[in-house]
Protein backbone atom coordinates (compact mmCIF):
# COMPACT_ATOMS: atom_id res chain seq x y z
CA UNK A 1 0.00 0.00 0.00
CA UNK A 2 0.70 3.39 -0.80
CA UNK A 3 0.14 6.68 0.61
CA UNK A 4 -1.97 9.48 -1.72
CA UNK A 5 -2.70 12.64 -0.81
CA UNK A 6 -6.46 13.23 -2.13
CA UNK A 7 -7.14 16.94 -0.73
CA UNK A 8 -6.51 19.55 2.00
CA UNK A 9 -8.48 19.43 4.61
CA UNK A 10 -9.79 23.01 3.89
CA UNK A 11 -11.20 21.28 1.02
CA UNK A 12 -13.22 18.97 2.74
CA UNK A 13 -15.00 20.69 5.63
CA UNK A 14 -17.10 19.03 8.22
CA UNK A 15 -20.29 17.15 5.91
CA UNK A 16 -18.94 17.30 3.16
CA UNK A 17 -17.59 14.40 0.96
CA UNK A 18 -15.39 13.86 -2.34
CA UNK A 19 -14.81 11.58 -4.87
CA UNK A 20 -10.93 10.58 -5.64
CA UNK A 21 -9.36 8.23 -7.72
CA UNK A 22 -6.44 6.79 -6.60
CA UNK A 23 -4.25 4.22 -8.44
CA UNK A 24 -6.99 3.65 -10.92
CA UNK A 25 -9.97 2.66 -8.01
CA UNK A 26 -12.70 5.54 -7.40
CA UNK A 27 -12.80 6.34 -3.49
CA UNK A 28 -15.29 8.21 -1.54
CA UNK A 29 -13.30 10.58 1.33
CA UNK A 30 -15.62 11.79 4.20
CA UNK A 31 -15.28 14.99 6.47
CA UNK A 32 -17.53 13.31 10.10
CA UNK A 33 -17.24 16.42 12.48
CA UNK A 34 -13.81 16.60 11.36
CA UNK A 35 -12.84 12.98 11.54
CA UNK A 36 -11.80 11.65 7.71
CA UNK A 37 -13.19 8.49 6.34
CA UNK A 38 -12.81 6.70 3.12
CA UNK A 39 -15.03 4.39 1.21
CA UNK A 40 -14.23 2.34 -2.58
CA UNK A 41 -17.09 4.01 -4.51
CA UNK A 42 -18.93 1.23 -4.75
CA UNK A 43 -22.15 0.00 -3.54
CA UNK A 44 -21.36 -4.27 -3.11
CA UNK A 45 -24.94 -4.64 -4.47
CA UNK A 46 -25.21 -3.52 -8.37
CA UNK A 47 -21.85 -1.32 -8.39
CA UNK A 48 -23.36 2.58 -7.63
CA UNK A 49 -21.16 5.27 -6.18
CA UNK A 50 -21.76 5.82 -2.62
CA UNK A 51 -20.45 9.41 -2.86
CA UNK A 52 -23.71 9.91 -5.08
CA UNK A 53 -25.63 8.93 -2.26
CA UNK A 54 -28.00 10.83 0.75
CA UNK A 55 -25.69 10.68 3.69
CA UNK A 56 -28.56 10.40 6.85
CA UNK A 57 -28.44 8.29 10.34
CA UNK A 58 -30.05 5.86 11.72
CA UNK A 59 -33.92 5.52 12.64
CA UNK A 60 -34.49 3.83 15.58
CA UNK A 61 -37.82 3.30 17.33
CA UNK A 62 -38.68 2.00 20.82
CA UNK A 63 -41.92 1.84 20.00
CA UNK A 64 -44.97 2.59 17.43
CA UNK A 65 -44.61 5.93 16.63
CA UNK A 66 -41.58 6.73 18.98
CA UNK A 67 -39.14 7.19 16.09
CA UNK A 68 -35.59 9.01 16.46
CA UNK A 69 -32.46 9.93 14.42
CA UNK A 70 -29.32 8.61 15.75
CA UNK A 71 -25.92 8.94 14.54
CA UNK A 72 -26.66 11.82 11.94
CA UNK A 73 -24.37 12.30 9.16
CA UNK A 74 -22.79 8.79 9.62
CA UNK A 75 -24.46 6.71 7.08
CA UNK A 76 -24.51 7.01 3.27
CA UNK A 77 -27.58 5.48 1.19
CA UNK A 78 -26.91 4.05 -1.93
CA UNK A 79 -28.37 6.19 -5.27
CA UNK A 80 -29.54 3.50 -6.71
CA UNK A 81 -31.41 0.85 -4.38
CA UNK A 82 -30.96 2.46 -0.89
CA UNK A 83 -28.56 -0.24 1.10
CA UNK A 84 -27.28 2.03 3.77
CA UNK A 85 -23.45 2.12 5.19
CA UNK A 86 -21.53 2.91 8.38
CA UNK A 87 -19.36 5.22 6.87
CA UNK A 88 -16.88 4.74 9.87
CA UNK A 89 -16.80 1.04 9.10
CA UNK A 90 -18.12 0.40 5.82
CA UNK A 91 -20.49 -2.06 7.50
CA UNK A 92 -23.76 -2.82 5.58
CA UNK A 93 -27.18 -1.95 7.60
CA UNK A 94 -28.73 -4.40 5.33
CA UNK A 95 -26.66 -7.57 6.02
CA UNK A 96 -24.47 -6.63 8.11
CA UNK A 97 -23.06 -10.03 9.20
CA UNK A 98 -22.06 -10.36 5.03
CA UNK A 99 -21.69 -7.43 3.11
CA UNK A 100 -19.79 -4.39 3.63
CA UNK A 101 -17.84 -2.09 1.27
CA UNK A 102 -14.44 -1.68 1.47
CA UNK A 103 -12.82 1.17 4.07
CA UNK A 104 -9.06 2.22 3.65
CA UNK A 105 -6.96 3.89 6.30
CA UNK A 106 -6.89 7.94 6.45
CA UNK A 107 -4.44 9.98 8.16
CA UNK A 108 -4.34 14.09 8.36
CA UNK A 109 -0.56 15.19 7.75
CA UNK A 110 1.24 18.54 7.86
CA UNK A 111 1.79 19.89 5.09
CA UNK A 112 5.30 20.10 5.71
CA UNK A 113 5.27 16.02 6.03
CA UNK A 114 3.14 15.94 2.76
CA UNK A 115 5.86 18.06 0.81
CA UNK A 116 9.25 15.97 1.63
CA UNK A 117 7.87 12.40 0.79
CA UNK A 118 9.22 9.23 0.61
CA UNK A 119 11.38 10.55 -2.45
CA UNK A 120 13.52 13.30 -3.73
CA UNK A 121 13.74 14.29 -7.41
CA UNK A 122 14.44 17.49 -7.37
CA UNK A 123 14.98 20.11 -4.61
CA UNK A 124 12.76 23.68 -4.63
CA UNK A 125 11.65 26.06 -2.03
CA UNK A 126 8.38 25.46 -0.84
CA UNK A 127 5.61 27.05 1.48
CA UNK A 128 2.92 25.03 3.48
CA UNK A 129 0.43 26.38 4.59
CA UNK A 130 -2.40 23.89 5.40
CA UNK A 131 -2.67 20.14 6.10
CA UNK A 132 -4.09 17.69 3.89
CA UNK A 133 -6.21 14.21 3.85
CA UNK A 134 -4.33 11.16 2.94
CA UNK A 135 -5.67 8.11 1.90
CA UNK A 136 -3.83 4.88 1.85
CA UNK A 137 -4.65 2.23 -0.78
Amino acid sequence: MGKHVVAAVSELPPGSRRLATVRGRPIAVFNLDGEFFALVNRCPHQGAGLCEGEVTGLVTADGPGRYRLERPGEIIRCPWHGWEFDIRTGQSWCDPARIRTRQYPVEVTPGSTVVKGPYVAETLSVMVEEDYVVVEV
